[in-house]
């Protein structure tokens, strides 16, 4: 079964912005998506926000060109009244991070991919940074 990875938002800017040091780890895990190896999601609010730091970067059209072609090999969680109420009554210190806990829990992600680990203190799913996932890949010999 292929392992179902969240990536939160912070891993998305990293990816569509190239961001120096972490771009590298972020397009490997992007690359296995491709390769149909593991799927990965992201939540509907992640599109919204990558769009607006990202924009004022590099323009509008280029960011929404990359958006669309990473919505190829992402699969999108709807923001939902269920995810949102689970969100406001939840334990989590920041409202946004609930929503994207609630959205992987909604997609059965096995584990969250996350840049600020600390911001899931709560979380019941598992959670690693990109370097961290692809460590366990490679102790494992799977993938890379």
């Amino acid at each position: 079964m292929k392992e179902k990875l969240f990536l939160d938002t912070n891993v998305v800017i990293d990816l569509l912005g190239e961001r120096t040091p972490f771009y590298e780890a972020s397009a490997k895990i992007a690359t296995l998506a491709d390769k149909g190896i593991i799927e990965i999601y992201v939540s509907a609010l992640t599109y919204s926000t990558v769009y607006y730091i990202l924009a004022r970067f590099e323009g509008p059209e280029i960011v929404k060109e990359k958006i669309g072609k990473f919505k190829v090999i992402a699969e999108t969680c709807d923001l939902t009244d269920k995810i949102i109420d689970k969100g406001l009554l939840s334990k989590f210190s920041d409202f946004e991070d609930s929503l994207q806990y609630y959205c992987a829990a909604e997609m059965n992600c096995n584990i969250i991919i996350t840049r600020n680990g600390k911001d899931f203190k709560e979380s019941d799913i598992p959670v690693l940074t990109p370097d961290e996932y692809l460590n366990s890949l490679r102790t494992n010999k799977n993938y890379t």
